[in-house]
């Protein structure tokens, strides 16, 4: 294959592509590790993980070799017959997390759309919700992707506006707010509040601690199913293996995507047990890609490879230097107005207003400067590494940001 330029590719883009995305003018052409390369050969450290997808590094030599043994032998049979790996990775997986059963999809949008579903299901069969009054409560500020149900419970006119009529059944209260929620789970129609435990795309929000359990005691006695989302915040990223495992707050419906496959192909998976998953019957949900063959043996070399690295204690243990650099950093600069999050997602909030470019700007210098970081909701940098990252290279990236941000001109 003839190689191309890093102006050809993105000229290539814009004529072709359709116009759904504003990357940053840098063309990625290999990964290894925490390093990616351009088109040119510049080196740069990756501070955005393909948000969170390649928890276990670039182009891990276990999660491809399993990928490229399968790839050789079977890839995708659909679900009208059985596949050899698919049960094996089933038992794997609810062993793993401690459910009953697992749903597997493709996409993390998917994923939530596969949990909404259910627990309408639930609703009507088990809480006797009367038909097709169903209420789904959200947290405002969440993101769990573009599809029309997602949209309908965005507060982001970004992503909604000019797309409607909306889903109905959808509700939305403020995060981090309890009362708010025991209010709205006094409705005998909630069937289920779905969130975030760490709001990722809102720019690494995080809750109060007491936050989580509080909302599962309230789902326990109003009997609602309390389904997380951590699409974004699973599989090690905030320094547990889950994020409400920091909390005594299992969830009904566990939602994960993204590092399910280490970045190397599109997985997702909800789980749950018997009571929640055993509505759904044949015919009723599916996927023609979910649970083939390849995505299993990848998925299971990838959470085996984050228990193998011990990744959950480097992301609690780098987590904690990275946020307390980045504290020194906001001492020494007016830019920085915050410093949030958990294990290796973390975020920076830049003193401006949301609809300055300073964190754009400052992104365009990091990666001048050989790190890759992306602002979201304008004025905040979110900063997720890879999670085989090593403290050397960590204070080499936290050296970049911080004499980037220092010696910024507007």
């Amino acid at each position: 294959m003839k190689k191309i330029d890093s102006k050809t590719s993105i000229n290539l883009e814009n004529k072709y592509g359709a116009h759904n995305y504003h990357p940053l003018p840098v063309v990625l052409d290999r990964g290894e590790g925490v390093y990616l390369w351009d088109c040119e050969g510049k080196k740069y450290y990756d501070f955005l993980s393909a948000y969170s997808a390649v928890n276990q590094g670039h182009c891990h030599p276990k999660i491809i070799a399993a990928l490229v043994e399968q790839a050789s032998k079977l890839t995708l049979t659909s679900r009208a017959f059985f596949n050899s790996q698919l049960g094996v990775y089933e038992e794997f997986i609810c062993d793993f997390f401690g459910y009953d059963k697992v749903l597997p999809m493709n996409t993390g949008v998917e994923g939530g759309e596969t949990a909404n579903k259910l627990a309408r299901k639930w609703g009507y069969l088990k809480k006797g919700i009367p038909n097709n009054e169903a209420r789904i409560i959200f947290a405002k500020g969440n993101f769990w992707g573009r599809t029309l149900a997602a949209i309908s419970s965005s507060d982001d006119p970004v992503s909604y506006e000019g797309f409607g009529p909306y889903m109905p059944g959808y509700d939305l209260i403020p995060y981090n707010d309890l009362d708010a929620l025991a209010k709205e789970l006094k409705d005998p129609n909630v069937a289920a509040f779905m969130v975030e435990p760490i709001q990722g795309e809102a720019g690494v929000v995080v809750p109060d601690e007491g936050y989580l359990a509080g909302v599962r005691k309230l789902c326990t006695e109003n009997n609602v199913l309390f389904i997380a989302d951590e699409v974004q915040t699973g599989i090690a990223r905030t320094g547990k293996m889950l994020a409400t495992d920091y909390e005594d707050a299992r969830p009904d419906i566990l939602i994960l995507g993204k590092a399910l496959s280490g970045g190397v192909l599109p997985v997702s998976a909800v789980l749950a047990d018997d009571e929640v998953m055993m509505c759904i019957k044949p015919g009723e949900h599916g996927s023609t890609f979910g649970g083939n063959p390849m995505a299993c043996v990848v998925a299971k070399a990838a959470l085996e490879v984050v228990k193998e690295e011990g990744l959950e204690n480097n992301a609690l243990e780098l987590g904690e230097v990275f946020r307390s650099e980045m504290r020194k950093l906001a001492s020494k600069s007016d830019l920085v107005n915050g410093v949030r999050g958990k294990g290796l997602l973390n975020a920076i909030l830049i003193n401006d207003t949301e609809d300055s470019s300073t964190a754009w700007d400052l992104c365009i210098k990091m990666k001048e400067n050989g790190l890759l970081a992306k602002p979201t909701h304008g004025n905040i940098i979110r900063f997720a590494p890879p999670l085989v990252i090593n403290k050397e290279q960590l204070m080499k990236c936290v050296e970049i940001i911080s004499s980037t941000i220092i010696n910024f001109k507007k």
